[in-house]
């Protein structure tokens, strides 16, 4: 049985199997690159309820480029005719150099003929008028390094050299079985698949519990892009994932060290205000009508992230 939100996206088996990125150009630092980094040459569409884009915002926010690269965000509702929507109200932004109302029109223009999923992120060149990419992992590297030169933070280098084989198999479990294990959790539409997903969602959280305890970050000391991968998901968890997706063995509060990360990273200068629990809660309560029918949104839970003093790296 296919999930009616996404029915390409889904096995025999009632198993939740997310599409492929259909976008994978890159930005470069170099005049001659198809794609050279350059100011405000880029649009990044983003929605706030979104975890996948949520990490390019914070990227971008972390190395000083929201100067740089102009950023606009689609209504929290998405729905099955228009997709996500540049409304102009609830903080959504239209993009006045390109007039968009509608998501789908920029994957339209750069491939007439693209038949999947409209996603978040994207980012959007205005001198060829077409996407670029749209694939959160790649963003998040190309954000990294490609635009340096014009970063105010050009000494944060999230992918580091010495640390890239134990980001990359770190990226590799979380992504699997946390940041996309919820959502096969919560799209699956058999018990089987549900539990083949939410077990080993609580089986990595368990070991990340116990790395934590050791060590600030998952690379220890250094903070890097896998922290930010890990904290998009669990500030949602207890808000959604824990009810709307069913993945309820344990609340992050069972988890201390987990805690206490995801509350480090949400008070890093400037994290807290990309974190928008009303675009969260209504987003999944609201547009996943066949997992919640009457669309009401949980007014809790009652969390403060906020710190006494903010994080420093």
């Amino acid at each position: 049985m296919a999930n009616p939100q996404f029915p390409n996206e889904h096995s025999q088996d009632g198993s939740f199997e997310r599409q492929e990125d259909a976008f994978r150009a890159w930005v470069e630092a170099s005049d001659t690159a198809r794609f050279p980094a350059a100011a405000e040459r880029y649009r990044l569409y983003v929605s706030l309820a979104c975890p996948w884009a949520h990490r390019i915002i914070i990227a971008r926010l972390l190395k000083g480029l929201e100067a740089t690269i102009p950023m606009f965000i689609v209504d929290p509702i998405r729905n099955e005719k228009d997709g996500w929507t540049f409304s102009g109200k609830d903080e959504s932004s239209p993009d006045p150099k390109t007039g968009f109302r509608f998501l789908k029109e920029a994957y339209a223009a750069t491939d007439s003929d693209f038949s999947g999923r409209v996603t978040v992120p994207v980012l959007w060149d205005t001198q060829t008028r077409q996407i670029v990419s749209n694939s959160d992992d790649d963003l998040l590297r190309i954000l990294n390094s490609a635009f340096t030169a014009f970063a105010k933070s050009p000494n944060l280098d999230l992918y580091p050299e010495r640390f890239r084989a134990q980001v990359n198999q770190w990226n590799e479990l979380i992504h699997d079985t946390v940041n996309n294990g919820v959502y096969k959790a919560g799209f699956a539409t058999s018990q089987e698949a549900y539990e083949s997903a939410v077990y080993p969602l609580f089986d990595t959280l368990d070991k990340l519990e116990d790395h934590l305890k050791e060590n600030r970050f998952i690379c220890g000391a250094h903070f890097t892009e896998t922290d930010i991968r890990l904290f998009v998901t669990l500030i949602r968890f207890d808000a959604v994932y824990h009810g709307h997706f069913k993945c309820n063995l344990r609340t992050l509060r069972a988890y201390p060290n987990l805690h206490r990360h995801t509350g480090e990273v949400y008070n890093l200068p400037g994290v807290a205000a990309t974190v928008n629990f009303d675009h969260i809660k209504r987003h999944y309560y609201a547009t996943h009508d066949d997992i919640n029918p009457s669309g009401i949104v949980p007014v809790g839970p009652a969390e403060t992230w906020h710190l006494p003093t903010p994080t420093r790296l």
